[in-house]
């Protein structure tokens, strides 16, 4: 008689992440296979994962880190191989309706029925109604991500025995560098894996969602995984919120750029004074004083969005890498 697995994962459940992951399509992983050599040997290499996911003797393999240009530096991909996408889209599909219906509606960040023109277009229409805007920046925020935290905040959810087993594999699992070597990893989910999208949003609803809704629920934001943009009544209140979130990412192991960090004030024709910073960029979108159409057809200076310049450059050259992350 065949051993029972001591995990109970449907066949079925493999099966249908395989076809996710086909349809995303992504670079290959640290093994060099692509989906479509993964696909030569189909059912063995599904019925294979399913064994190993199932049994509790699934290790993921190294993520492979590629660099790509972002703003003056680098941001660094890890992409995980091919059948460990699948395994990482088995979990996601198991946890994501269980954290799903608990997210804040104004987390936009790669959610079911959520998108990044629906978060501009809310953010629009709130720098009519509010004056200021503390524009943040997480610094190295996907490699920061603290494991202990995040491991408790997945357990707020469920108590599956192999969900929590493979999701903190995935959190301990080395990158393999372009020379060839193995960066250990202590903190953080890379940028590149199926489910880190996922764990990031769980994440920032504890460090920073439902802290907002606790301590300052008369301030509105909108947030896309870690793009984040807040509206306040005064320049006083930006301030106070911003040294109050410094204090609050400090307990949860993150850091608050200090330099890309900013209180903006949303000029228009309707509102005094005269400071220095007018303009954030969120999602792609340049926020700044624009002349435009308003009441009764009059022209005058409106605060609103427009493409930025570096989303027309990064569209001319966008890397089919970043296709590897959903």
């Amino acid at each position: 008689m065949a051993r029972a697995k001591p995990f109970k994962i449907p066949k079925r459940e493999v099966w249908e992440a395989y076809q996710r992951v086909r349809a995303n399509q992504g670079a290959a992983g640290v093994d060099g296979q692509t989906i479509a050599e993964f696909e030569v040997n189909l059912a063995d290499n599904l019925y294979k994962l399913w064994n190993r996911l199932s049994s509790g003797s699934y290790f993921p393999p190294p993520v492979r880190g590629v660099d790509i240009p972002k703003d003056e530096g680098q941001r660094r991909l890890g992409i995980p191989t091919v059948a460990d996408r699948i395994a990482q889209m088995v979990v996601k599909r198991f946890l994501e309706p269980l954290v799903e219906p608990k997210f804040h509606c104004d987390s936009y960040g790669y959610r079911p029925g959520k998108s990044a023109l629906e978060a501009v277009g809310v953010a629009r229409q709130r720098c009519w109604r509010y004056a200021w805007v503390l524009d943040l920046d997480i610094k190295a925020f996907f490699d920061s991500i603290d494991s202990v935290l995040l491991m408790r905040a997945v357990r707020k959810h469920t108590d599956c025995p192999w969900v929590l087993l493979y999701v903190e594999r995935w959190l301990k699992a080395p990158m393999q560098l372009e020379d060839g070597r193995l960066v250990a990893r202590e903190r953080g989910t890379p940028q590149g894996g199926v489910i880190s999208p996922l764990l990031s949003n769980l994440f920032l609803h504890y460090a920073f969602d439902v802290w907002m809704g606790r301590n300052h629920p008369e301030i509105p934001f909108e947030r896309f995984a870690d793009d984040v943009i807040c509206h306040c009544q005064s320049e006083a209140q930006a301030q106070e919120l911003r040294a109050a979130l410094e204090r609050r990412f400090a307990e949860c192991g993150l850091t608050l750029h200090p330099e890309k960090t900013q209180v903006v004030y949303c000029k228009d024709d309707d509102r005094r004074g005269d400071y220095p910073q007018r303009k954030f960029d969120f999602l792609g979108y340049t926020f700044r004083p624009r002349l435009a159409r308003r009441q009764r057809g009059r022209i005058g200076v409106s605060f609103s969005p427009a493409v930025s310049n570096k989303a027309q450059s990064d569209a001319a050259g966008a890397s089919p890498l970043d296709a590897s992350a959903t």
